[in-house]
């Protein structure tokens, strides 16, 4: 590449900016970039990807002309335009914090190949932060991605068995059985292919998130592989748990790939040819001879141990099978119990069956009743896929809990392994039989059980059992990443995904939209009585805030908020607040805070303003005590953007030593709001 220099022209720069929720740190990023270029005479034209959509878009011409790009973003940016450039990716906190070393560091960044995948990422992220925290930040939206486009297809498979089985099966010996050539047959054909796609999909996105579109097709493949045990000689698939080391194996083997120096013609044909023939090829055989041998082996020996335990202690295997059938919902741990206790049947031994048929139902009914229970836990779409788990629940379909297990491992696995554990042993103290090879309350209803009330019962305690267990293990989650606080904090789900919107933020981005002022509140006296657009009133400005610490902060201000008569559920705006945080901080640096909260615990737009003489630790990236704290919050419905606008203005304008001064010394709320007029 030439050096600008040499042709006696200024550097010029491209940047990108973005966050998953697209506001305060996406404009502030780009403000910082700006002030640094100017100051060190170089040319910078930065484009946002906010709530707003993209503004000042870079054009075909501007990359042409660039000396490099620096993408700032916590949330994937497309990056195939930039070929042959050279780019830095970074966090978007590293544009706000650190914009001159970012200009001074893309100058040497590698080049970003045609591919349009992750050359660039490991520059400039060794410094500032980058180390493992980042590595599991980049690990977890890989998996939430995955994740997000499984779901559908959990859901319209699991829904559309459990529907054709519900109307269209009769109990057999065999199990539920649907007539073949029936209407209700082809029904339940469509939703088996549903489920038969789950584990791909979720793996094949997963390596999407980490090695863009080359990594799409082996990490499809490598998941149907990891689905299909008769691969590699076992009666059962790897399940979901295979899916996710299948997608991280094929994210990062075509990442390694992508580094590999080759001749300049064969280039153009390497991330559409060349890496997906060879990362399929090479992940596929390493699945099955490698991974595949030791589940075959798991499979064969579990069947063996548990035929050595036919007659111990009732409660025990039962224990034993439920922990089992829960633990990988279709992989080999699962379908070793299921078939044994099915293999049992036709023997006359249908307890052991009886003991499976119980623990079943338990996984999609608990993490259903879960999100029922604590819904303030969960995002929109978790609680709408708990309720689609608690339907397939009822028809035995345990597949209906994936979801969850695959999101929240750590918590989700452990509780529905009690969970199946407490009915397994419920059914095999009371002695509950099964005369077919499925499970769940449907089997009851249609006769095939013995000892329904047991059953039931069995049912019934494993999945509240279930239910608090995940509720508490993500409530102790969230406490520890909040550093041991003692509030409730919400978990966060898929989000900021492709497709997903993401996956589903529980507290999504803020915004302020069109409202005027309203009456309520007491508006402070002077020449102005609101500002940005009358969602900021004399009424929601403190200049004297009393909160010690970020909670507190957050629940002082929620409660000035309130006064308004537009907050409908005060500890639901304080929860939804600190699920916000637990998404990552909204401390900013240079003394500034903006905690938001897009809830229905709100009925209008608001806007709150709050100085702290002492500072509160926010967790900046700088170090620095937020004494300058907006809090903004609207409801799930609030439409337009006029409001997106005005933070984006209120954000760049933070950047002004100036006006944070300004702020900082404002003697009451009326200059206070005066101050905050110069926004607009």
């Amino acid at each position: 590449m030439t050096s600008p220099a040499s042709e006696g022209r200024k550097v010029r720069l491209l940047a990108v900016t973005a966050c998953p929720t697209g506001i305060a740190h996406t404009y502030m990023a780009a403000e910082k970039l700006a002030q640094a270029a100017q100051a060190l005479g170089v040319e910078i034209k930065v484009e946002t990807q906010g709530s707003i959509g993209a503004e000042n878009v870079l054009s075909d011409n501007d990359v042409k002309q660039a000396d490099g790009i620096i993408i700032a973003a916590d949330k994937d940016v497309d990056r195939s335009r930039f070929a042959g450039k050279r780019v830095l990716t970074v966090g978007v906190a590293e544009g706000i914090h650190h914009p001159e070393r970012l200009i001074e560091q893309v100058r040497s960044a590698p080049v970003q190949g045609a591919g349009g995948g992750d050359g660039a990422d490991g520059a400039g992220r060794s410094e500032g932060g980058a180390g493992g925290g980042k590595e599991r930040s980049v690990a977890y939206k890989a998996l939430m991605n995955g994740v997000s486009y499984m779901i559908p297809f959990v859901v319209v498979g699991g829904l559309l068995i459990a529907i054709s089985l519900a109307i269209g099966g009769h109990a057999t010996p065999d199990g539920l059985v649907i007539p073949k050539d029936s209407f209700w047959m082809d029904v339940n054909n469509i939703g088996v292919i549903g489920f038969k796609l789950m584990v791909p999909i979720l793996s094949g996105y997963i390596a999407y998130a980490i090695g863009d579109r080359p990594a799409l097709v082996p990490g499809m493949i490598g998941g149907w592989i990891a689905a299909d045990g008769s691969l590699y000689h076992s009666e059962a698939g790897a399940g979901f748990i295979g899916a996710i080391v299948t997608g991280f194996l094929a994210g990062y083997l075509v990442l390694w790939i992508k580094k590999v120096r080759v001749p300049k013609f064969v280039q153009p044909i390497m991330p559409i040819i060349v890496i997906p023939i060879v990362a399929t090829t090479a992940l596929g055989l390493f699945f099955i001879y490698v991974i595949g041998q030791p589940i075959s082996w798991v499979f064969e020996h579990l069947t063996s141990w548990l035929g050595g335990m036919t007659g111990t202690s009732a409660i025990l295997l039962g224990a034993i099978l439920g922990l089992m059938i829960a633990f990988d919902m279709g992989g080999p741990v699962n379908k070793t119990a299921f078939l044994f206790g099915a293999g049992l049947i036709a023997t006359g031994n249908m307890s052991v069956m009886g003991m499976c048929a119980a623990a079943i139902p338990v996984m999609p009914l608990g993490q259903g009743l879960a999100t029922l229970m604590r819904r303030k836990l969960y995002s929109e779409q978790e609680r709408e896929t708990g309720m689609a788990s608690l339907f397939m629940g009822m028809f035995g379909i345990s597949e209906g809990a994936i979801p969850f297990a695959a999101a929240r491992p750590a918590q989700v696995i452990p509780a529905n392994m009690l969970g199946g554990a407490v009915a397994g042993a419920i059914a095999g103290m009371a002695g509950v039989t099964d005369a077919v090879p499925h499970g769940g309350p449907i089997v009851a209803v249609l006769g095939a059980v013995g000892g329904v009330p047991m059953f039931f019962l069995a049912v019934a305690v494993g999945t509240v059992v279930t239910a608090l267990t995940t509720n508490a293990l993500i409530d102790i989650r969230e406490r520890r990443n909040r550093g041991g606080a003692g509030a409730l904090v919400p978990a966060v789900a898929v989000a900021g995904v492709p497709g997903l919107g993401v996956v589903a933020e529980p507290a999504s981005a803020p915004a302020l939209v069109g409202a005027g002022v309203g009456g309520s509140g007491g508006a402070a006296p002077g020449p102005r009585e609101a500002v940005l657009s009358g969602y900021l009133t004399g009424a929601t400005v403190n200049v004297r805030l009393d909160a010690g610490d970020k909670d507190s902060a957050i629940r002082e201000m929620a409660a000035m908020l309130a006064t308004t008569g537009k907050v409908a559920d005060l500890d639901g705006l304080v929860r939804a607040a600190f699920a916000r945080e637990a998404q990552g901080t909204t401390g900013l640096g240079e003394e500034i805070a903006i905690p938001h909260a897009k809830t229905d615990a709100v009925t209008a737009p608001i806007v709150g303003f709050a100085r702290s003489a002492e500072g509160v630790e926010w967790g900046s990236l700088d170090g620095t005590k937020a004494r300058l704290i907006f809090m903004i919050t609207v409801p799930e419905a609030a439409a337009g953007d006029e409001h997106l606008r005005i933070l984006a203005m209120l954000s760049r304008k933070l950047m002004d030593p100036g006006f944070r001064e300004r702020l900082l010394s404002a003697v009451d709320e009326v200059a206070v709001l005066r101050v905050l007029g110069e926004v607009e």
